[in-house]
Parts: C-alpha cells; sequence; structure tokens
C-alpha cells in the first residue's frame, strides 16, 4: 500500500482521498483494492463528486463488497471487501 494507507488492528485499512480528484483518486483504489486479502477492510473517504462516482462504479463492477458508512454531498465513506 502507499503511505496514503494505513493498517489499524491488522485487518481494517484506511485510503483517505479527501484531497484527491479523478483520475488520481480512482487509480489509488485500484491499487489498495487488488492487494487487499480476503481477511481485510479497506475503509475509503472521498469528498470530490466525479470520484465518488467513478469509485463506486469501479467497485461495483469487479465484485467488491461495499459498505456504506457515509453519504453526503460532501463526503462519501464507504468500506469495501473483496468478493468470495
Amino acid at each position: 500500500m502507499d503511505n496514503h494507507c494505513h493498517s489499524i488492528g491488522m485487518e481494517i485499512l484506511t485510503l483517505d482521498l479527501m484531497a484527491y480528484r479523478c483520475p488520481l483518486a480512482l487509480l489509488m483504489v485500484k491499487r489498495s483494492c487488488r492487494d487487499l486479502s480476503l481477511t481485510q477492510k479497506l475503509v475509503i473517504r472521498v469528498s470530490q463528486s466525479s470520484a465518488k462516482t467513478d469509485i463506486f462504479r469501479y467497485l461495483q463492477n469487479n465484485g467488491f463488497t461495499i459498505d456504506i458508512q457515509t453519504e453526503t454531498i460532501d463526503q462519501l465513506v464507504i468500506i469495501v471487501k473483496k468478493g468470495q
């Protein structure tokens, strides 16, 4: 993972993309999700509107399990797991 991710308790990773726009935000999500194990979860925080749409669409189309924690105009916080 890159320096924007950190491990909490070895199973939950966070990716804070609040300051990033697409396409960089989407590329960071793709890289982070590619490296997830089946026992890890990734918490993603994003604020930019087009990045929210692109990230959500990518996760849905690639078999990830998505749990929306917060969805407001200002931010989207989701927990992602690799599909079984």
